[in-house]
């Protein structure tokens, strides 16, 4: 029997088999789950349907968080085709691409509070909206941040803000949801290949960096970030909520150097 046999899981934010929405919908398929997705443009409403038939799901509803209206509307659906569910997957952020280029400084009013709204207050409204429709379920969140919430990454920039305000918002809505008996919590993921990240400028190095200061020295899968998530919804993690657990080979523990052998190359090597 899986982790979550018997659980209902609305899975947002997947965009193709890179993404990490992915990952977690496919380790929530394994662990017993049945799935629903949103898209939230036409323009991928294709792809998402066939991931959705991939893990035997033909729930897929197009859901722009932008807009209250299609809130509302997902919880209608919802409530129409389960009644009640179990676990919301938030995997949704987004900041325009020009913000990633120059530093903070050059961050424009509206590209500000796009990510603010998209990657941040997107969490709060769901979560109010799909509320009524965990009760009696023991419901469980899942959002994705990253350790550019916590210390600076160059061209990361106004999401690195937005992220420190979702992982902000994880431990108010904690405390909020606590008295509906349901939990909330945060994946701070290393960096993946996906779509959303070569938005970034730059991407590659950070990849390259991260992957030579990192204690195990290689970059983390989408499945292992699924895995976590699997974890933090099953009942095998009924006391956690309100945190951010890293799933980054150990990256964020580290300090100016990286793994021993790198330390000796930079410190030791010819000529030092």
């Amino acid at each position: 029997m899986g982790l979550l046999e018997g659980k209902r899981a609305l899975i947002t934010g997947v965009a193709n088999e890179r993404s990490i929405a992915y990952g977690i919908a496919k380790s929530f398929h394994r662990e017993g789950a049945e799935l629903a997705f949103t898209y939230a443009n036409e323009k991928l409403k294709k792809r998402v349907e066939e991931i959705a038939e991939e893990f035997g799901s033909n729930l897929v509803f197009e859901c722009d968080v932008s807009k209250d209206e299609d809130i509302k509307s997902l919880g209608e659906w919802l409530s129409q085709v389960w009644g009640k569910f179990d676990i919301l997957v938030h995997s949704i952020a987004f900041a325009p691409r020009d913000e990633f280029k120059g530093g903070v400084i050059d961050t424009s009013r509206e590209g500000f509070k796009i990510a603010m709204d998209i990657s941040v207050y997107s969490l709060i409204a769901l979560t109010r909206e799909l509320l009524p429709l965990m009760e009696g379920r023991e419901g469980s969140i899942i959002t994705l941040s990253y350790y550019g919430a916590e210390k600076v990454v160059p061209h990361y920039n106004v999401m690195g803000i937005a992220k420190a305000a979702l992982e902000a918002t994880v431990r108010y809505l904690a405390y909020d949801i606590a008295k509906h008996g349901h939990r909330i919590n945060a994946i701070s993921a290393g960096p993946v290949k996906t779509l959303a990240a070569y938005s970034i400028t730059g991407f590659h190095l950070l990849m390259e960096h991260t992957i030579k200061v990192n204690p195990f020295g290689r970059a983390i899968t989408i499945e292992e970030v699924g895995d976590t998530a699997a974890f933090l919804c099953s009942p095998w993690a009924r006391a956690i909520t309100g945190e951010v657990i890293h799933v980054d080979n150990g990256y964020h523990i580290m300090g100016v150097f990286g793994r021993e052998e790198e330390i000796k190359k930079e410190v030791f090597s010819e000529g030092k």
